[in-house]
């Protein structure tokens, strides 16, 4: 591998005030010396703490004796690979900052490695300059995350803090209602861009099945309150696996499906809600009985659970996800009506296709 190496002269190399990377410790992992030495000292001149190692075993020793916030690693090394030395050190290091250095331009390796949690990969011969820019960026992606999930703390224990204020003060019920409906949309919409204004649209589309439905007052007030709360668990859902581009694996997808667990410790609290808790319970609970987490069937769903699984379902078909770009109104109804009496309730579908293209044909009057 060519490296362009650094100046002699620490003049010619310029660190920034305000390069957050400074003091930073970063773990240079690769098994040839002569440029796993010139990385480490390239990134000490550029203010980081950099440690150098020869192998993954290595380098999950060096993580077991002090903590690094971010890996430069080799992806072609004896033994464990790069690729296979991800998983182990975000299991040690979960917001650890991964670039991936390879001298095979290879697509599927690149897309592996970022899959898995790397930030960047770069290809060799590199230039240190990008190096360093890779590593800074990966750096500020880290901390990016780490404001979102304190940001999310805050949001839940401001929403903790809403339900002590309930059970405290009956009068104030529906003012707080709507205050934690709004606690739990901001979380929520911090955690990702694909989930922005997802529970508001749900909401809506639930809302006017409802009232097609004929429906009462109450009962459409419920379903609109359930469809703003209905995602809350997700933010107890790891933000890597939300936004993974590819299918999900067995373990991954059981870890979404605790969104629903976790939403209803989130609520259980609110006990006034009534009804609006198996609605939201049951919006993963399929009409054929093969859903979550209860695995009921038909009837036995609640109607505002059935209703906001179709909701849900035509968000999601609608809107647009790391692995695929989203699908027009009509073409994601007819996609439900194939799902009719297996994932969905017929009545509901039926009902959301005649809402839809009353919804369409008022936009092209």
């Amino acid at each position: 591998m060519t490296l362009k190496l650094v100046p002699d002269d620490p003049k010619e190399v310029i660190v920034a005030a305000d390069d957050t990377s400074v003091l930073a410790r970063v773990l240079v992992v690769d098994d040839e010396a002569a440029i796993r030495t010139a990385l480490s000292r390239f990134l000490k001149m550029r203010g980081f703490h950099a440690v150098p190692v020869a192998s993954g075993a290595a380098a999950l020793e060096a993580m077991q004796q002090q903590h690094f916030e971010a890996m430069v690693s080799d992806v072609r090394m004896p033994g464990m690979t790069g690729l296979e030395l991800i998983a182990p050190a975000l299991a040690k290091e979960p917001d650890l900052a991964i670039v991936m250095l390879s001298a095979v331009n290879d697509a599927i390796t690149a897309s592996t490695a970022l899959s898995r949690g790397a930030s960047n990969y770069l290809v060799k011969p590199i230039e240190l300059t990008d190096l360093h820019r890779a590593v800074v960026e990966a750096l500020a992606r880290r901390q990016k995350n780490i404001d979102h999930r304190r940001s999310e703390e805050q949001a839940q224990a401001e929403l903790a803090r809403q339900l002590e204020s309930i059970d405290k003060d009956r009068n104030s019920l529906q003012s707080l209602t709507v205050g934690v409906a709004h606690s739990v949309i901001t979380a929520m919409e911090t955690k990702s861009p694909f989930m922005a204004g997802h529970s508001e649209r749900v909401a809506e589309l639930a809302v006017g099945i409802a009232r097609h439905l004929k429906l009462d007052e109450a009962t459409v007030e419920a379903v609109r309150i359930a469809g703003l709360l209905h995602d809350v668990g997700t933010a107890g859902i790891s933000e890597m696996v939300l936004a993974k581009a590819g299918s999900l694996t067995p373990e991954e997808m059981a870890h979404v499906r605790e969104h629903v667990r976790i939403g209803m410790e989130i609520l259980s609290p609110l006990r006034y809600l009534g009804r609006v808790l198996d609605y939201v319970c049951d919006h993963h609970e399929h009409f054929d009985g093969r859903g979550y987490p209860r695995g009921v069937s038909g009837e036995a769903i609640s109607l505002g659970g059935r209703i906001l699984a179709a909701t849900d379902a035509f968000d999601a078909l609608t809107s647009p996800r790391p692995y695929r770009e989203a699908i027009s109104a009509m073409a994601a109804v007819t996609a439900l009506d194939a799902r009719a009496g297996t994932l969905l309730d017929p009545a509901v579908v039926l009902a959301l296709r005649t809402v839809i293209a009353q919804r369409e044909e008022s936009r092209t009057a």
